[in-house]
């Protein structure tokens, strides 16, 4: 292969590629149409100016055999009169318009045939012409749709991996890390009122304890009772029956001993 072949192959690859990157669907479509309806035009001239010739060759035709019916009646008439030169000079006028007619009969029906082929393909043109045009407006459709998707393909993959979707993403975990410490520390807060609480109702309780125990081992209310307890003031004197009060005290204090220890383990 020679280098001026590798070199024009080269090229043309490379224009080929250029103009096919260059080529727009709709703007082509819309090129194609136009080209289309003028070649209609001239196409429609043309048959225009077919069908004029057409009638000028039949009026030719027309023409030139009423000439050679005429010629054909004077050399008769001629003849009739007995001028035979005259009769044959007739006859020679009217063989060349016989001549001429034949010529224009064949011309004509080429004429004839070549409009008739005009005529189907200017009618054929135009279906094409038409249908170009509808499929035109839908392959346009389809071409803006194609780009508007290739668009918004091409704009949700650079937001899955441009900075924009990273933002997003940043911050949606630091939403979620506030939320997650904002949980953390009501429940803090709240394991704290609950012990707070605890300890009330568990302090409350020891003292509702002691006062029923106290109850308990005092029974009703009485100075003899009151006088039992530690600490509590004697205000009777000694009488008869102190010894069996007295008898009856060790017992007492010691289960108020046993008592205050077992508080004070609490």
């Amino acid at each position: 292969m020679g280098l001026f072949d590798r070199v024009s192959r080269v090229v043309r690859a490379n224009l080929n590629d250029v103009v096919s990157k260059a080529e727009d669907p709709e703007k082509i479509l819309e090129q194609t149409v136009i080209d289309m309806q003028e070649d209609l035009v001239q196409l429609r001239q043309a048959v225009a100016s077919a069908i004029a010739t057409q009638k000028r060759s039949q009026q030719q035709y027309n023409q030139a055999q009423t000439e050679a019916n005429n010629w054909q009646q004077r050399a008769q008439l001629a003849l009739q009169k007995g001028d035979e030169n005259l009769a044959r000079e007739a006859l020679v006028r009217k063989k060349t318009n016989s001549e001429t007619a034949a010529t224009l009969k064949t011309q004509l029906d080429q004429q004839g045939t070549m409009v008739d082929t005009l005529k189907r393909n200017l009618i054929a043109l135009e279906g094409k012409i038409s249908e170009a045009k509808t499929k035109k407006d839908m392959l346009k459709a389809r071409a803006s749709a194609a780009k508007a998707n290739e668009q918004l393909q091409n704009t949700v993959g650079r937001l899955g991996t441009g900075s924009a979707m990273g933002a997003f993403e940043r911050m949606e975990d630091k939403v979620l890390q506030m939320e997650a410490r904002s949980q953390a520390s009501a429940e803090l807060a709240g394991a704290d009122l609950e012990s707070q609480f605890a300890l009330l109702e568990s302090g409350s309780g020891v003292d509702d304890e002691l006062a029923a125990m106290k109850a308990q081992l005092l029974g009703p209310a009485t100075p003899q009772n009151q006088a039992q307890l530690p600490g509590a003031a004697t205000t009777e004197p000694t009488s008869a029956k102190a010894p069996s009060t007295a008898a009856a005290d060790p017992a007492v204090d010691a289960e108020l001993e046993d008592l205050k220890t077992k508080l004070d383990q609490l």
